[in-house]
């Protein structure tokens, strides 16, 4: 039975991660890292579309079903998996995976794979805390002061984006008097909370995605994080935000105010990134704020379909996610391959790594071209659609940027297992480009045909030339620029801090001060601000 998928898909690491626990089963921990995702890519590839299970045991039943937008993401999610579980096992050289890292890598697949067929309430927050507290102990596997300091700052904003998503779904559940997602969902509209409610999702969803201003947790994370780690995070993890808002934001409603807020915010993070990114020097930086910018292109299409009442517009928006997940893993895994590649090999994968970077800004016959052709709809042609036009080219300045620091990353020597490394990351580069093809028209339902009309190609291309004239513009004036800290808002903290110690003091000044006042001078002094207050009004 081809449903029995649907339990494997999150059931199969989790029992891997218990049995790891066993000292000698880790000496296979190589097989099982690339074993545990099949069950997910064969579920998204066989299980019928609409296919619900129900799992009875327990108080609290687990459904699990699969829709169009969740097999896309489950899907390439799993490749990517299996595509960074190879590369962590050739990148050992032979040495036995640590416990730690066994267990939190499969934990975090489980969760990984869970949020994408989850259909209630519960097993989507348990698989989505699963997808974001186990990954901290891979931020922190090199056991650097960089690495615990971006695991510090990545679990305190999962935390608090759990705690967010928790209310919220208290409120939705009271109001559809359902722990099914779907449930729910149909009674959002009419809840009396609906605006806290959504506000609670999206903002707990958009620090998974890094929202602006809740993405100060990305760049230090995937900088600090290994290579395998920061491309299943940047690919497959943070799609568990994606696919949360397209499960939860009620797409079939018109609502144009929060909609046009969630658009707007979008669009400025898709601005952002690359502002902030360009300024960056390492490969993994650069990639981590495209990352802030390519999910504000997908919170600004989810915004513009709430909106207008589009529900097509999950769908899109899975198609575009399900292209990030393959493109932004193979550019991690391609920052890893360069470094042990000599400058005199480096073309191998500069080649590659150059057309997927240039994807991400619509270069044309790539997946990136095809998934800015799928969203088009949904974002109109108006002030909208030119501005994600214009973000197209800022894109693109973006990743020629990135290509260039890729070119200076090579190592002086070819190092041992560069080859062994290569293959991994090619496979998946492949599918990157692939893949894209054979889904397009079941995520929009058109042609292929159509992104090869003229017309298609020449509006992919221009942004791309844009961009490539800034990026020209951007080398005349690369001394010039400011220099931003990875984290960027986060650095602001130093600044605030002694402001904030001074407030404290001076906070306890006041508070041991008015201890010593008696209980009547504290209420003649609550009546003179009452006082106070009520002349300001009165006039």
């Amino acid at each position: 039975m081809s449903e029995s998928l649907l339990v494997a898909a999150p059931a199969l690491p989790l029992v891997l991660a218990v049995a790891c626990l066993w000292r000698p089963l880790r000496e296979w921990a190589g097989g099982l890292l690339i074993l545990a995702p099949v069950p997910a890519l064969a579920a998204a590839l066989v299980v019928r579309r609409s296919s619900v299970v129900t799992l009875q045991h327990g108080l609290v039943p687990i459904t699990f079903a699969l829709d169009v937008p969740g097999a896309m993401l489950l899907g390439v999610s799993a490749l990517l998996w299996i595509a960074a579980g190879a590369y962590a096992c050739l990148r050992r050289c032979g040495q036995p995976l640590g416990g730690q890292a066994v267990v939190c890598w499969l934990l975090t697949l489980c969760g990984s794979v869970g949020v994408f067929i989850a259909a209630d309430m519960a097993s989507f927050f348990m698989a989505y805390a699963l997808v974001s507290l186990p990954a901290w102990g891979l931020v922190v596997l090199d056991d650097t002061e960089r690495a615990h300091r971006a695991g510090a700052i990545y679990v305190a904003f999962a935390v608090l984006g759990e705690t967010l998503l928790l209310i919220g779904f208290a409120l939705l559940a009271a109001a559809g008097d359902s722990l099914l997602i779907r449930d729910a969902l149909a009674a959002l509209p009419h809840s009396p909370w609906r605006g806290m409610t959504l506000a609670l999702l999206i903002a707990g969803f958009g620090m998974k995605i890094a929202l602006i201003p809740l993405h100060v947790w990305m760049p230090p994370t995937y900088r600090a994080a290994p290579i395998s780690v920061a491309a299943v995070l940047s690919g497959a993890a943070v799609k568990a935000g994606v696919i949360g808002l397209i499960r939860f934001l009620p797409l079939g409603t018109v609502l144009p105010g929060a909609g046009e807020a969630l658009a707007a915010v979008g669009l400025f993070g898709a601005f952002y990134g690359v502002a902030i990114g360009v300024t960056q020097e390492h490969p993994k930086t650069i990639l981590a704020y495209s990352s802030v910018s390519q999910m504000g292109v997908i919170a600004a299409v989810l915004g513009m379909g709430l909106g207008a009442g589009d529900g097509g517009a999950a769908t899109a928006v899975a198609f575009y996610g399900a292209q990030h997940v393959l493109v932004k893993g193979a550019l991690f895994l391609a920052v890893g391959v360069a470094a042990t590649n000599s400058r005199r090999q480096l073309w191998r994968v500069i080649v590659p790594a150059a057309v997927l970077a240039l994807g991400l800004g619509g270069l044309p016959l790539t997946g990136g071209a095809l998934a800015k052709l799928a969203v088009k709809g949904v974002l109109g042609g108006g002030i909208v659609g030119m501005l994600a036009n214009l973000s197209a080219a800022a894109s693109t300045l973006l990743m020629i940027h990135f290509v260039h620091r890729l070119a200076g990353s090579s190592a002086v020597e070819d190092a041992a297992g560069g080859r062994e490394l290569a293959l991994p990351w090619l496979l998946l580069a492949a599918a990157a480009v692939a893949i894209p093809w054979l889904l397009f028209p079941l995520a929009t339902g058109g042609s292929r045909l159509a992104a090869l009309h003229p017309v298609s190609i020449w509006a992919s291309l221009w942004p791309v030339l844009i961009g490539a004239g800034l990026a020209l513009l951007r080398r005349q004036f690369e001394r010039r620029l400011p220099r931003f800290p990875e984290g960027d808002l986060l650095a602001l903290g130093k600044y605030a801090m002694p402001a904030a110690m001074r407030i404290g003091e001076a906070s306890e000044r006041l508070e041991a001060g008015l201890s010593r006042w008696p209980v009547a001078s504290l209420l003649l002094l609550a009546a003179a601000l009452l006082l106070g207050g009520g002349i300001l009004i009165a006039r």
